[in-house]
């Protein structure tokens, strides 16, 4: 009658204590994501690799920081042993060839080996040059182990070629010149003629040879080319064709011949002058002493005076073999020095 009814107010209803386990798992998830993307970690760190774009995680330069270095690649194991055994492969064949029998016996052989090594080292300088050669340093920079493979062999053929001709010159020349003439023994210098030893290497006289120093002479141009007649007993010889030879041994104004072995009572024997250049003034030392002492050399041959001439020249290709290994195996070890400092240098720059 005349009262207002109302509806009670609807009691507020208060959250449950316990929210549901579905409900508070999304919420977790929902927040962890908020937090990563600010560069937070799901334990409250940040994440240095999402701020910064650390090379190491993404792979890419990103907002690198000033202090953060970028990971360098590993070293290739293919180029570093072709690096090594290259160029000291082509400077072993190099001078062997140049140096050894091949060079004496068939030179169209071994300059065409000379010619072959000198065409490696050009194609190894056109594929350091060329995009085509990447593959060896499997990086992605330039190909700096080929460039460095070139620059090497390049190094080991000249040297090759320097070393080889000088030991070629020095010890194999001789000896092959030597052992491509007669040797002869029991040779008399009262009998026997130089006309009839044209051929001579290697020489041994008869026992009771020596030097006639009273009848020494010397020639002087530069240096003093020195000569000594070779006789037998004490009778003067109708022509004196056999001379002891050595070079700035004398004063070449008077007899005093002090060569190799000029007063061993062992030396009988000697192997032949082989260097052309000194033959004329060899010659020309002997026509002095023809006209000083009134003798005659119808046909001189000349002879380096020794106790054995055949060791002698067998010790020639010796010393050459010698020095040839000797030379291999102190490349080997510089190559492998210069490969060791090349790969410290370009993993310091970050190449591979």
């Amino acid at each position: 009658s005349g009262c207002l009814w109302s509806e009670p107010a609807a009691a507020s209803v208060a959250p449950p204590l316990h929210p549901h386990p579905l409900t508070e798992l999304k919420t977790m998830e929902f927040g962890m994501d908020r937090r990563v993307a600010y560069g937070q970690s799901a334990y409250g760190a940040a994440d240095t690799e999402a701020i910064f774009g650390d090379k190491r995680s993404s792979g890419g330069l990103g907002a690198k920081g000033s202090f953060v270095h970028g990971q360098r690649r590993r070293l290739n194991a293919r180029p570093i042993l072709l690096a090594v055994l290259a160029p000291w492969l082509l400077f072993a064949v190099v001078y062997a060839v140049l140096c050894f029998d091949v060079r004496y016996e068939e030179p169209g052989l071994a300059w065409a080996v000379v010619a072959l090594g000198f065409l490696a080292v050009v194609f190894a300088g056109l594929l350091a040059c060329s995009a085509s050669g990447r593959w060896f340093a499997n990086a992605e920079h330039e190909p700096t182990w080929l460039i460095f493979i070139f620059l090497s062999c390049l190094l080991a053929f000249l040297t090759a070629c320097a070393l080889g001709a000088a030991n070629y010159e020095a010890n194999f020349k001789p000896f092959f010149h030597m052992k491509s003439l007669n040797n002869y023994t029991n040779v008399s210098p009262a009998r026997m003629r130089g006309q009839q030893l044209m051929d001579v290497g290697i020489v041994q006289f008869a026992a009771d040879t020596r030097l006639d120093i009273s009848k020494s002479m010397g020639f002087k141009t530069g240096s003093v080319y020195c000569v000594a007649p070779i006789v037998q007993g004490d009778e003067p010889l109708t022509t004196y064709d056999f001379w002891a030879i050595g070079k700035d041994c004398c004063s070449g104004s008077q007899s005093n011949f002090h060569c190799k072995h000029f007063n061993n009572p062992h030396a009988n024997g000697g192997f032949r002058l082989m260097a052309d250049g000194d033959r004329p003034f060899y010659r020309l030392a002997v026509q002095q002493a023809e006209a000083t002492y009134n003798i005659k050399a119808a046909h001189p041959l000349f002879f380096e005076w020794e106790v054995d001439p055949v060791s002698v020249v067998n010790g020639w290709r010796m010393a050459g073999k010698t020095e040839y290994l000797v030379w291999v195996l102190s490349y080997l070890v510089f190559q492998s020095f210069l490969v060791t400092f090349a790969a410290l240098a370009f993993a310091k720059m970050g190449f591979s």
